[in-house]
């Protein structure tokens, strides 16, 4: 393995901190999976199971996570480097959460579930990079799962956004027809397009045919910020 991957792979969460050394002894011990995958070319599919951890160290990915009534689906993109799902691979439900897609051409890298605890669980720096990332989720959503003030209808849109995110920037995609986001936010139909309209009038999101696309998940979130500041001095 050359410099250049040594370095790339020091930059993924879980192998942040750890020196070359810890990095060349664990290459020698456990099988990395090294994949070039073709933009548009599927590496995980929702609901089967998480078996490995895949990590993305160059090109781009998108989510595709489907509701279980079939309403809906809401899409993530996201960018190197990135670990695919680590939270999925224990606990009672060890199944993925959403399908993930390339969206360039991409390289990618795996290791099986089986080497996670025998081998790299060794190091305390990974046990400490991988108790942080699922500890930061598990605390992020519960967060975001408090009702806060979203009580107008615009807030509970905004939220609704919010608890979808897996990260808190970049674009997102809900794909869903008009009817079925009022049914899920218990407002009408006519109440949710104007809603709707009136933040793709703010640039804060886009609205085609059975799609609502947020291209900065970061600005939607400063808005959210200035009308929850705003309903502060209205109390005051």
């Amino acid at each position: 393995m050359d410099i250049t991957m040594y370095d790339t792979l020091l930059q993924l969460p879980l192998f942040q901190g750890l020196c070359k050394n810890d990095l060349t002894e664990i290459v020698g011990k456990v099988r990395l999976h090294f994949s070039k995958v073709k933009a548009g070319a599927r590496i995980v599919a929702q609901g089967t199971p998480c078996n490995r951890l895949v990590f993305l160290i160059k090109g781009g990915l998108m989510s595709e996570m489907k509701d279980g009534q079939g309403l809906y689906s809401w899409n993530e993109y996201f960018g190197e480097p990135f670990v695919v799902e680590p939270y999925s691979l224990f606990g009672m439900h060890t199944d993925y959460a959403a399908s993930y897609v390339a969206t360039s051409d991409a390289d990618t890298f795996s290791i099986d579930k089986n080497y996670i605890l025998p081998e790299l669980g060794k190091y305390p720096i990974f046990q400490l990079n991988y108790l942080n990332i699922i500890s930061n989720r598990a605390q992020v959503f519960r967060h975001r799962l408090l009702p806060g003030n979203a009580h107008s209808l615009e807030q509970r849109v905004i939220h609704f956004f919010l608890c979808h995110s897996e990260r808190l920037s970049g674009r997102k995609v809900l794909k869903i027809k008009m009817e079925d986001f009022a049914w899920l936010l218990n407002d009408t139909r006519l109440s949710v397009s104007k809603v709707l309209n009136e933040l793709q009038g703010k640039h804060l999101l886009a609205l085609r045919r059975k799609e609502i696309e947020i291209p900065d998940m970061a600005s939607l979130m400063d808005y959210r910020e200035s009308l929850q500041q705003g309903a502060e001095l209205v109390q005051v």
